[in-house]
């Protein structure tokens, strides 16, 4: 009789244990947590398609149906296209849109290439930069009643700042807010300073993200600080430069606190009504919801044509 092994065989041997993440999943379990993150997911997904809903697509289609309704003694009709009439044949119709564009052209000019300018000239400096950026920041952090007074004061025609100055100049003082002539570049400039500092410092991070080889190789082509801007810095930027041109317009176009505050909404001779405070003045003022809602989808139309365009034309390039 031979004596027992003591060498343990492969079917004693003890198999080997695997890690509990490599342990396959009942499929019960698997659904589980995949339904706990779905309905998660679509959790926080419902809270801001309700938000949206709520807030924006709701007074959007609000807006839609109060354009061909009128109310009277608490009943609504439909009117179908009168509310169209009755603000195309308001004198102030026209001169509202001709002060809103007057303003966008002005704003383009200095609200839109003042910030870029600046952010040219922050990115130069290698020290302080922060400093800089916050201070550019700051009118922004101000309460827009605050800035918009602040400027109300420098513009007095009795005892305003900027008229002192225009006197120490052997300047003649100016009606800044009394002026039609002058009533509206004043609000622009108020409207730049309060507002240029969110675009300077998308500008500035935009002009950081700049290869600094392509500054070198400009230089050792003899190119001076304007050619390095027009041929490197503005190429380099031109997506964000065309998407903060977008955004300027539609901002601009709505424009209503700087004019309402600073002179009463219409100004001298209704140098500064423009579309948004006509809106204002037929909803509150003359209690014509109609004829508001019926303005104000006349210019959701155009600033959607003017996006559809824009968008468009990037494509184009694009391809």
């Amino acid at each position: 009789m031979s004596a027992p092994s003591l060498t343990p065989s492969k079917a004693d041997a003890p198999r080997p244990s695997l890690p509990p993440e490599a342990v396959p999943a009942p499929a019960d379990g698997r659904f589980a947590r995949s339904l706990r993150r779905n309905l998660t997911a679509h959790g926080f997904l419902i809270g801001a398609v309700l938000c949206f809903g709520v807030f924006s697509w709701y007074p959007m289609l609000r807006e839609f149906l109060l354009a061909f309704q009128k109310t009277e003694d608490g009943r609504t009709t439909w009117v179908g296209l009168d509310n169209f009439d009755t603000v195309v044949d308001d004198p102030a119709f026209w001169q509202a849109w001709g002060n809103t564009a007057l303003f966008t052209v002005l704003a383009l000019v200095l609200g839109f290439a003042v910030p870029f300018l600046v952010a040219i000239v922050i990115n130069e400096f290698h020290h302080g930069q922060g400093y800089l950026r916050l201070l550019v920041y700051l009118p922004v952090m101000l309460p827009p009643v605050a800035s918009v007074l602040l400027f109300k004061y420098l513009y007095d025609p009795g005892y305003g700042l900027l008229n002192e100055l225009f006197t120490s100049l052997g300047l003649p003082e100016q009606q800044w807010l009394q002026d039609p002539d002058l009533s509206m570049l004043a609000v622009v400039i108020a409207s730049t300073w309060m507002n240029m500092g969110g675009a300077t410092l998308i500008y500035l991070a935009s002009l950081q993200s700049i290869p600094g080889e392509l500054y070198e190789a400009a230089e050792l082509d003899g190119a001076g600080l304007l050619r390095k801007i027009w041929h490197v810095t503005i190429p380099q930027t031109r997506l964000i430069l065309s998407l903060m041109a977008l955004m300027q317009v539609i901002a601009t176009m709505q424009v209503f606190v700087e004019p309402f505050l600073l002179t009463g909404g219409a100004g001298p001779e209704g140098s500064t009504t423009t579309v948004v405070y006509l809106i204002y003045q037929y909803a509150f003022n003359f209690n014509n919801y109609g004829a508001a809602a019926a303005l104000g989808l006349l210019l959701l139309v155009l600033l959607a044509g003017f996006s559809a365009v824009y968008v468009k034309l990037s494509r184009a390039e694009d391809e």
